[in-house]
């Protein structure tokens, strides 16, 4: 069977966008059952409250709501279970470095499907204050006022 090449966004979490600042960006596999990758493929996965931990060496992603399979049985998971998230030990060693400094966290921003397998793009981030939300937002709509009178032309 041939597998298909390339990658497709199966959920994108925005509101990650709205309120930190991505500074850097690492992939990593996640451990599913096989009705979870099934939930994935239709569509049926939210990420806006999710955020990832580490403990005991591992990574996981809490918050994560993953629909149960409509067409599944007793194989179905709980929908905000923890997941394991699967890097190499010496990546983890060093996000952790990273998040054990104040003001940092682990959000995923999206799930997607490379090479017939489930991946997750973690960010690491960093908070925005409230005026600093605002002030993208200005700059945003700013934007979007200049390519309408920009198109209209």
């Amino acid at each position: 069977m041939v597998e298909k090449k390339g990658v497709k966004v199966a959920a994108q979490n925005r509101k990650a966008h709205h309120d930190y600042y991505v500074e850097d960006r690492y992939e990593a596999g996640i451990e599913l059952a096989g009705t979870e990758v099934k939930s994935i493929r239709a569509g049926t996965l939210n990420l806006k409250d999710a955020y990832c931990s580490i403990k005991g060496g591992e990574l996981f992603v809490l918050g994560m709501h993953i629909s149960p399979y409509e067409k599944g049985n007793i194989f179905n998971k709980d929908p905000v279970r923890p997941r394991r998230l699967m890097m190499h030990k010496r990546e983890i060693r060093k996000l952790y470095a990273l998040v054990k400094q104040d003001g940092y966290t682990l959000v995923p921003l999206s799930v997607y499907f490379k090479n017939a397998r489930v991946k997750v793009e973690i960010g690491l981030c960093r908070g925005k204050k409230n005026y600093d939300k605002r002030d993208a937002a200005a700059k945003r709509d700013a934007k979007r006022e200049m390519d309408r009178a920009m198109k209209s032309r």
